[in-house]
């Protein structure tokens, strides 16, 4: 639980196996400060052992950097007209939960549709809706990109406000 004077660090995480968006929040009480946001990026053409090693590797450092107190990644989904989507991600998903594991971090699982009602009150915001909330909510010139990134941040928003 969050305090005045105390700072929370949590990293949103938008799994993905080509890109898996991050975002580093600290709420210090109970007021939101975006630390470094951005994409993680594996090649579509590379091997499935190495892609994930890749991911992996940028996992455990991102997190040796950021030094985060908590880890909150989207929970896995599948739809029945795109379960491809649903294997790729539960890859790039368990490599996360990994690394966490490694580092000793604990990991709240943040349902899509909850994350979306909560920052713009829509479960089912667009893409482009999720982007103008969180450039709205800390003050950026631009939407975040790719939406990735604000899918991350808003993860790491909606964990922060629930600790």
């Amino acid at each position: 639980m969050t305090t005045p004077g105390n700072r929370i660090r949590v990293l949103g995480i938008d799994p993905g196996l080509n890109i898996t968006g991050y975002g580093c929040v600290d709420f210090v009480g109970t007021r939101p400060e975006l630390v470094e946001a951005g994409a993680l990026r594996t090649s579509p053409r590379g091997q499935m052992p190495q892609r994930i090693a890749q991911l992996h590797e940028d996992l455990a450092a991102l997190i040796a950097d950021l030094h985060p107190d908590v880890i909150a990644v989207e929970q896995l989904y599948s739809h029945y007209k795109h379960p491809r989507t649903a294997i790729l991600m539960g890859h790039a998903r368990g490599v996360l939960l990994l690394a966490a594991a490694q580092a000793g971090l604990g990991v709240r699982n943040m349902a899509a549709t909850m994350v979306k009602k909560s920052l713009t009150g829509n479960g089912h915001a667009s893409k482009q809706q999720v982007q103008k909330a969180i450039q709205g909510v800390f003050k950026l010139a631009e939407p975040p990109s790719p939406p990735d990134v604000a899918d991350a941040l808003a993860i790491a928003l909606c964990a922060g406000t629930r600790l």
